[in-house]
Protein backbone atom coordinates (compact mmCIF):
# COMPACT_ATOMS: atom_id res chain seq x y z
CA UNK A 1 0.00 0.00 0.00
CA UNK A 2 1.11 3.47 -0.71
CA UNK A 3 2.77 5.46 2.04
CA UNK A 4 2.19 9.17 2.30
CA UNK A 5 3.75 11.59 4.60
CA UNK A 6 1.42 13.71 7.11
CA UNK A 7 1.54 16.58 5.72
CA UNK A 8 -0.21 14.95 2.68
CA UNK A 9 -3.27 13.61 4.40
CA UNK A 10 -6.69 15.13 2.59
CA UNK A 11 -10.23 15.07 3.56
CA UNK A 12 -11.55 12.03 2.30
CA UNK A 13 -8.66 9.45 2.18
CA UNK A 14 -8.96 6.30 4.00
CA UNK A 15 -5.68 5.68 6.16
CA UNK A 16 -5.06 2.34 7.82
CA UNK A 17 -4.12 3.26 11.45
CA UNK A 18 -3.69 2.07 14.67
CA UNK A 19 -4.47 -1.58 13.01
CA UNK A 20 -7.65 0.37 11.64
CA UNK A 21 -8.98 1.99 8.68
CA UNK A 22 -9.78 5.39 9.29
CA UNK A 23 -11.85 7.85 6.98
CA UNK A 24 -10.45 11.21 7.08
CA UNK A 25 -13.16 13.95 7.79
CA UNK A 26 -11.08 17.28 8.69
CA UNK A 27 -7.00 18.55 8.27
CA UNK A 28 -5.76 21.57 9.91
CA UNK A 29 -2.63 22.30 9.21
CA UNK A 30 -0.93 24.16 12.67
CA UNK A 31 2.54 25.61 12.85
CA UNK A 32 3.24 26.25 16.51
CA UNK A 33 6.19 28.83 16.84
CA UNK A 34 8.19 26.33 18.58
CA UNK A 35 8.94 22.47 17.32
CA UNK A 36 7.76 21.32 14.02
CA UNK A 37 4.61 22.05 12.37
CA UNK A 38 2.02 18.95 11.80
CA UNK A 39 -1.15 17.98 11.12
CA UNK A 40 -4.61 17.89 13.16
CA UNK A 41 -6.52 15.15 11.63
CA UNK A 42 -9.67 14.51 12.58
CA UNK A 43 -10.89 11.18 11.78
CA UNK A 44 -13.72 8.04 11.91
CA UNK A 45 -13.40 4.45 12.26
CA UNK A 46 -15.01 2.68 9.31
CA UNK A 47 -15.97 -0.49 10.63
CA UNK A 48 -17.29 0.79 13.90
CA UNK A 49 -18.15 5.03 13.17
CA UNK A 50 -15.68 5.77 16.33
CA UNK A 51 -14.15 8.71 15.88
CA UNK A 52 -10.25 9.76 16.68
CA UNK A 53 -8.08 12.80 16.54
CA UNK A 54 -4.46 12.42 15.85
CA UNK A 55 -1.25 14.45 15.19
CA UNK A 56 1.07 13.65 12.35
CA UNK A 57 4.12 15.57 11.74
CA UNK A 58 5.23 16.02 8.26
CA UNK A 59 7.72 13.32 8.28
CA UNK A 60 5.13 10.24 9.84
CA UNK A 61 4.78 8.08 7.10
CA UNK A 62 1.38 6.55 7.13
CA UNK A 63 -0.29 4.13 4.77
CA UNK A 64 -3.05 5.45 2.33
CA UNK A 65 -5.96 2.60 1.17
CA UNK A 66 -7.89 2.57 -1.99
CA UNK A 67 -11.45 1.24 -1.66
CA UNK A 68 -13.01 0.09 -4.74
CA UNK A 69 -16.40 0.88 -5.13
CA UNK A 70 -18.73 -1.22 -6.85
CA UNK A 71 -22.26 -0.48 -7.89
CA UNK A 72 -25.19 -2.98 -6.47
CA UNK A 73 -28.75 -2.93 -6.33
CA UNK A 74 -30.60 -3.13 -3.33
CA UNK A 75 -32.99 -6.03 -2.97
CA UNK A 76 -34.51 -6.34 0.48
CA UNK A 77 -34.17 -6.55 4.06
CA UNK A 78 -34.55 -9.21 6.44
CA UNK A 79 -33.79 -9.22 10.09
CA UNK A 80 -32.02 -6.27 10.29
CA UNK A 81 -29.44 -6.98 7.41
CA UNK A 82 -30.04 -5.47 3.85
CA UNK A 83 -29.14 -7.42 0.84
CA UNK A 84 -27.65 -6.41 -2.04
CA UNK A 85 -26.58 -7.87 -5.34
CA UNK A 86 -23.46 -7.10 -7.74
CA UNK A 87 -24.93 -6.77 -11.38
CA UNK A 88 -21.78 -8.18 -12.77
CA UNK A 89 -21.88 -11.00 -11.01
CA UNK A 90 -24.91 -11.86 -9.19
CA UNK A 91 -23.08 -12.25 -5.89
CA UNK A 92 -25.27 -11.15 -2.99
CA UNK A 93 -23.70 -9.59 0.29
CA UNK A 94 -25.64 -8.51 3.53
CA UNK A 95 -24.74 -5.17 5.47
CA UNK A 96 -26.38 -4.62 8.62
CA UNK A 97 -29.30 -1.68 7.99
CA UNK A 98 -26.98 0.34 10.46
CA UNK A 99 -24.64 1.31 8.12
CA UNK A 100 -26.70 3.73 6.14
CA UNK A 101 -27.69 5.44 9.81
CA UNK A 102 -30.66 8.09 9.86
CA UNK A 103 -30.52 7.67 5.43
CA UNK A 104 -31.75 3.91 5.83
CA UNK A 105 -35.76 5.29 4.97
CA UNK A 106 -34.13 6.72 1.40
CA UNK A 107 -32.68 3.02 0.61
CA UNK A 108 -35.76 2.01 -1.92
CA UNK A 109 -36.24 -1.23 -3.41
CA UNK A 110 -34.31 -2.26 -6.98
CA UNK A 111 -32.06 0.90 -5.87
CA UNK A 112 -28.90 0.91 -7.32
CA UNK A 113 -26.22 2.06 -4.79
CA UNK A 114 -22.30 1.96 -4.57
CA UNK A 115 -20.57 -0.17 -2.01
CA UNK A 116 -17.15 0.77 -0.93
CA UNK A 117 -14.95 -2.45 -0.20
CA UNK A 118 -11.34 -3.01 1.85
CA UNK A 119 -10.13 -6.17 0.15
CA UNK A 120 -13.52 -8.42 0.78
CA UNK A 121 -14.92 -6.59 3.33
CA UNK A 122 -17.88 -4.15 2.66
CA UNK A 123 -17.39 -1.32 4.64
CA UNK A 124 -20.05 1.37 3.31
CA UNK A 125 -23.15 2.16 1.09
CA UNK A 126 -23.47 5.33 -0.44
CA UNK A 127 -27.21 6.12 -1.78
CA UNK A 128 -28.06 8.33 -4.96
CA UNK A 129 -27.56 12.12 -4.31
CA UNK A 130 -30.99 12.39 -5.33
CA UNK A 131 -34.38 10.35 -4.12
CA UNK A 132 -38.09 10.74 -5.45
CA UNK A 133 -40.00 10.24 -2.38
CA UNK A 134 -44.50 11.10 -1.98
CA UNK A 135 -45.51 13.76 0.44
CA UNK A 136 -47.94 12.00 2.49
CA UNK A 137 -48.20 14.91 4.72
CA UNK A 138 -48.16 18.12 5.11
CA UNK A 139 -49.86 21.39 6.41
CA UNK A 140 -52.28 24.06 3.95
CA UNK A 141 -50.66 26.89 2.79
CA UNK A 142 -52.19 29.69 5.09
CA UNK A 143 -53.18 32.81 2.79
CA UNK A 144 -50.42 35.60 2.75
CA UNK A 145 -47.89 33.09 3.61
CA UNK A 146 -46.01 32.61 0.80
CA UNK A 147 -42.67 34.30 1.67
CA UNK A 148 -40.36 31.66 -0.52
CA UNK A 149 -38.12 30.82 2.78
CA UNK A 150 -41.02 30.16 4.51
CA UNK A 151 -40.55 26.41 4.18
CA UNK A 152 -43.02 24.31 6.47
CA UNK A 153 -42.88 20.36 7.53
CA UNK A 154 -43.64 17.71 5.22
CA UNK A 155 -43.80 14.02 6.71
CA UNK A 156 -42.67 11.47 3.32
CA UNK A 157 -43.69 8.02 2.59
CA UNK A 158 -40.65 6.92 3.96
CA UNK A 159 -41.89 8.34 7.37
CA UNK A 160 -39.15 11.22 7.26
CA UNK A 161 -39.53 14.74 7.92
CA UNK A 162 -38.44 17.08 5.78
CA UNK A 163 -39.25 20.82 5.76
CA UNK A 164 -40.87 21.98 2.30
CA UNK A 165 -42.19 25.59 0.41
CA UNK A 166 -45.32 26.11 1.07
CA UNK A 167 -46.51 25.46 -2.91
CA UNK A 168 -45.63 21.62 -2.04
CA UNK A 169 -49.09 19.50 -1.00
CA UNK A 170 -49.90 16.00 0.10
CA UNK A 171 -49.79 13.37 -3.32
CA UNK A 172 -46.36 15.43 -4.51
CA UNK A 173 -43.46 13.90 -5.68
CA UNK A 174 -40.47 15.78 -4.51
CA UNK A 175 -36.67 15.26 -4.97
CA UNK A 176 -34.83 14.67 -1.57
CA UNK A 177 -31.17 15.18 -1.30
CA UNK A 178 -29.47 12.27 0.76
CA UNK A 179 -26.55 13.72 1.99
CA UNK A 180 -28.13 16.81 3.41
CA UNK A 181 -31.82 15.23 3.66
CA UNK A 182 -33.64 18.24 2.82
CA UNK A 183 -36.08 19.51 -0.23
CA UNK A 184 -34.01 19.67 -3.55
CA UNK A 185 -36.88 20.46 -6.17
CA UNK A 186 -40.36 19.09 -7.12
CA UNK A 187 -40.14 15.98 -9.15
Amino acid sequence: MPKINGNEIRPGNVLEHNGGLWSVMKVEHVKPGKGGAYAQVEMRNLRNGSKLNERFRSADKVERVRLEQKDQQFLYEQDGMLVFMDMDTFEQIELPAEILGERRPFLQDGMMVQVEYFENEALSVTLPQKVVCKVVETEPVVKGQTAANSFKPAVLDNGVRVMVPPFVGPGEDIVVNTETMEYAERA
